[in-house]
């Protein structure tokens, strides 16, 4: 074949131009905005050409796809374009902090006084008694000092921006001891050895993965020693053979060497629950008062709040903090600072565990869990026409369309209490002749989306992190997963 007849023949030369594909998808998909429009065409056509011209030499590849199909390719990517994220979905896992849905859901006042807050002008680094510059913090840190004891408190964009801002104010250029079995990973595939190296600190292991002792970091000091760090496990366990410094010693031998020590809790309260069950060191101030010089944990963990960088601890080291120039860099934005300035109140009030979702979800009765599955149990087997049964062994043909409540366990996500499980209720949702895995697929594609959890062939929804308002959603979710999968 010459060069002019292979021209020709080239499938490439047959695709629309960009122009006349906008023009089509704008009548076909009139509701979407014309510059996702135009990125999708754009897209689909840099696709097409690319896989037609890896196949141009053959003849079964000629044709391109059609129109329509070229349509549907370029109305999915702008669809997807032009798609507000984050949106909202309903959280049916019972993972009460579940990172990849956004932690914890802010109270409803919180989140009035984010938007208060962005709506205007507001006070934010102005001192209204005196009509001079005021101290955008200052606020949220005598809140955080009044509700843990700490002589001062502080407050970044989120935790790992606690312990860089810690470690580069207190240990810049000098090393820092941290035990093996505290090495963590977070989400992300962000680690502690990297933070601290881009802190500019020089990490010094001691111990083993599973036994670390006090011995251990004795003999590590040394002249260029900064700090002792010790960093909760935030999201797993080491079980066994194990060995552990506790605070109380550790804080006892910084104050020997003259050295300062930092708790990395992770993720900490400012209500001591450990009458309710939960472990006693999640409680943030009970850490201080064990004797670190600086606690760093979460303000969207099990706070509740938005996303922050908490630190409570002495005023010398807290003002070394605010000295240091990344304190610049990592502050809080003004709708953070309100909605955070509004959860701190809610503790002081004594509103905090019935206002604060997070601490309502953790702390809701079992009977009040049950009673709240029978309710939805009955409701999605009024809406799809799936039977409800008895959740007994031997209820349920295997594999047949039902609908069941069962007790089963919560876990409170988030990198929080790791291996700490919550009894709860779950309705278990199972439709004859589809997966689990679609129609959880088809969940996730609702108008609002619904994540869940599987087990075998159960589609489970576990009602403690479900709220009376996403019911009517949920129903219509559930509805749409089994119809359209019939």
């Amino acid at each position: 074949m010459d060069r002019d007849a292979a021209v020709k023949t080239d499938p490439r030369r047959h695709l629309p131009r960009v122009d006349r594909l906008v023009d089509f998808l704008r009548g076909v998909r009139p509701e979407l905005p014309l510059w996702a429009i135009t990125e999708g065409c754009r897209a689909i056509l840099a696709e097409e050409r690319e896989r037609l011209r890896g196949n141009a030499s053959d003849s079964s590849s000629l044709l391109g796809r059609s129109a329509d199909a070229l349509g549907a390719a370029a109305g999915a990517i702008a669809a997807e374009l032009a798609r507000v994220k984050p949106q909202r979905v309903i959280n049916a896992t019972g993972i009460v902090l579940h990172t990849n849905l956004g932690r914890a859901p802010l109270a409803e006042g919180a989140s009035r006084a984010a938007l208060e807050a962005s709506l205007g002008y507001s006070d934010l680094e102005l001192d209204l008694a005196t009509g001079q510059r005021g101290n955008r913090l200052g606020s949220v840190a005598t809140k955080l000092e009044l509700l843990s004891g700490a002589p001062a408190a502080h407050a970044v964009n989120n935790n790992a921006a606690a312990v860089l801002l810690a470690l580069n104010t207190l240990a810049l250029g000098r090393e820092v001891i941290v035990s093996r079995g505290e090495l963590v990973e977070i989400g992300g595939s962000f680690r502690v050895p990297e933070i601290m190296e881009r802190a500019g600190v020089r990490l010094v292991e001691v111990g083993t993965t599973n036994r670390t002792r006090i011995a251990d970091y004795e003999r590590a000091i040394g002249p260029d020693t900064g700090l002792l760090l010790k960093v909760h496990r935030s999201n797993f366990e080491v079980r066994g053979f194990v060995e552990e410094v506790p605070m109380e010693e550790l804080a006892e031998l910084g104050r020997a060497r003259g050295i300062p020590v930092v708790d990395d809790l992770g993720s900490g309260t400012l209500i001591d629950l450990g009458a309710r069950g939960f472990p006693a060191d999640a409680y943030a101030p009970s850490r201080l008062a064990a004797g670190a010089d600086l606690v760093c944990f979460s303000g969207d963990k099990l706070l509740g709040g938005p996303q922050a960088g908490l630190l409570i601890g002495t005023s010398d080291v807290v003002q070394a903090l605010r000295k240091n120039p990344l304190a610049r860099a990592l502050r809080l934005d003004k709708t953070s600072l309100a909605a955070l300035d509004w959860t701190l109140a809610a503790y002081l009030d004594g509103r905090a565990e019935q206002e604060i979702p997070v601490l309502r979800e953790l702390l809701e009765p079992l009977a009040s869990l049950e009673e709240r599955a029978r309710k939805l149990a009955a409701s999605l087997a009024s809406v799809t026409g799936i039977p409800l049964r008895d959740a007994a062994p031997g209820g349920v043909a295997e594999g047949a369309s039902a609908i069941e409540v069962r007790a089963d366990r919560s876990f409170v996500g988030g990198g929080s209490l790791p291996g700490f499980e919550l009894d709860s209720h779950v309705v278990a949702l199972r439709a004859d002749g589809v997966s689990a895995n679609r129609l959880a697929e088809r969940l996730r594609e609702a108008p609002v989306p619904v994540l869940a959890r599987i087990r075998d062939s159960w589609l489970l929804f576990d009602v403690r992190t479900l709220v009376p308002s996403d019911l009517a959603d949920l129903e219509v979710a559930v509805s749409y997963g089994v119809t359209s999968t019939r």
